[in-house]
């Protein structure tokens, strides 16, 4: 549920910045929003006086009002946040700044992958990944590698839902269903 309403408010959020007119470019948004939320996570009373219910909607905005002047928060940003306080719903933050980065990255066509992989990879077979998945996909994907001991060897990528499972365990696995078939 709070996953579609993110989506609901993120949507709404990333039609603003790309916009004819928009006021600020969607990386601004974006790098605002992640100091905005690297802020609310490091600091537990600040998220306690966003979260609590106890803490009345207009001392909320003077929070974020206070906040935004000495962070130089833009008005867009600053509203937005008004926005998601006054409709009760600071508790989505984190997952709205996920959702809006996943909507700029999907309106300019860029996929995000997380790779992981067997052993470390070089900066030439990081590359090569990274473009047979942009050839696969169709987008042009943003690899976060990572490395995972429970594979024996090769590659799994996800890009979204979507795995591409090039790993010697899968296809272990294919070639023994093919086998039992």
């Amino acid at each position: 549920m709070s996953e579609a309403l993110a989506a609901r408010y993120a949507t709404a959020f990333v039609e603003i910045l790309f916009a004819p007119n928009a006021p600020l470019s969607p990386e601004q948004a974006l790098g605002e929003l992640r100091a905005f939320d690297e802020m609310v996570a490091s600091a537990p009373d600040l998220k306690h006086i966003l979260n609590s219910p106890a803490v009345s909607r207009p001392r909320k905005r003077g929070v974020i009002a206070k906040i935004a002047e000495q962070t130089g928060l833009s008005a867009t940003v600053r509203n937005f946040l008004y926005v998601v306080i006054d409709r009760g719903r600071p508790s989505l933050l984190p997952v709205l700044r996920q959702k809006v980065e996943e909507f700029v990255d999907a309106r300019r066509g860029i996929a995000r992958a997380s790779v992981a992989t067997a052993s470390s990879l070089n900066d030439e077979q990081k590359s090569a990944i990274s473009a047979q998945l942009s050839r696969v996909s169709g987008k042009k994907v943003v690899c976060e590698f990572h490395w995972d001991p429970a594979l024996l060897g090769g590659v799994v990528a996800r890009i979204g839902s979507t795995v591409y499972d090039g790993s010697v365990r899968g296809k272990l696995t294919a070639l023994k269903s093919r086998l039992t078939a």
